[in-house]
C-alpha cells in the first residue's frame, strides 16, 4: 500500500469518528465528503470536498455547484473557494479535510451575509427596482390622494337624519309640564278619582 493510500485510510477513519452523530456531515463515497453550514431553509450552503488520487500530496477539489446551493451567489462561492485554497496550501502532505471543514465555521457569518447568500442578487435587484419605482411614481401618489378626497367627499355628503321639528305651541305645552329644574309637578300622574268613578259608572244608593 502506498503512503498516499495509507494517509487517506487514516484520515477517513478519523473523519468518521470525529463527525459521528453530526447530521451536517455526510460521506458520499470513500473519497468524497460533504458538510452543510447554516440553517436549512434559511441561509445555508453545502460544501463538497473530493480527494484526488494523489491527495493529500495535492489539493482536493471543492464543489459548490450542488442543487442545494442553487441560491448561493457567485460572489459567495468564489469567496468560499478562495478561503479553502488559501488554507489548504498550508497543509499539503497532511490530512486536511477536517481542518477545511472547520475553518469555514469561523467565517460563516461573513459568508452568509444578505448581499452574498440566499435569494440571489438578481431577485434582490428586482425587488429594489420595484420599490424605487413605487417611490418615484407620481401617478400612484396622485391616485391614492384622489381616493382619499373621494372618500372625504362621501363622508361630507352624508346627511344626518332630520330631527322632528316641534311647533312653538308644542314646546310651550311641554315646558308647562315641568318646573325650572326640569322635573314634573307632584301628582302629575295621579288618578282623578271622581273622574274615574264617573267613567266606571258607580251605582247610586
Amino acid at each position: 500500500m502506498s503512503d498516499t493510500k495509507e494517509l487517506q485510510n487514516d484520515e477517513r477513519e478519523a473523519l468518521i469518528s470525529i463527525y459521528e452523530g453530526d447530521s451536517a456531515f455526510k460521506q458520499v463515497n470513500s473519497g468524497t465528503y460533504q458538510y452543510k453550514y447554516g440553517e436549512e431553509g434559511n441561509k445555508s450552503f453545502l460544501l463538497e470536498i473530493c480527494w484526488t488520487e494523489k491527495y493529500p500530496e495535492e489539493l482536493p477539489t471543492f464543489n459548490l455547484e450542488t442543487f442545494y446551493n442553487r441560491n448561493l451567489s457567485r460572489n459567495a462561492k468564489d469567496s468560499i473557494v478562495s478561503i479553502l485554497r488559501e488554507e489548504a496550501e498550508q497543509w499539503l502532505g497532511c490530512g486536511m479535510t477536517y481542518t477545511l471543514f472547520e475553518c469555514l465555521k469561523d467565517k460563516l457569518d461573513d459568508l452568509l451575509t444578505d448581499e452574498n447568500c440566499n435569494a440571489g442578487e438578481g431577485q434582490q435587484g428586482v425587488i429594489g427596482t420595484a420599490n424605487a419605482t413605487l417611490e418615484e411614481d407620481p401617478v400612484a401618489d396622485s391616485d391614492s390622494d384622489g381616493d382619499d378626497d373621494e372618500s372625504g367627499d362621501a363622508r361630507g355628503n352624508r346627511k344626518e337624519p332630520k330631527r322632528e321639528q316641534m311647533t312653538k305651541a308644542q314646546k310651550r305645552k311641554q315646558w308647562d309640564r315641568v318646573d325650572s329644574k326640569g322635573n314634573r309637578q307632584r301628582g302629575w300622574n295621579w288618578v282623578d278619582i271622581v273622574k274615574h268613578l264617573s267613567q266606571t259608572g258607580g251605582k247610586p244608593e
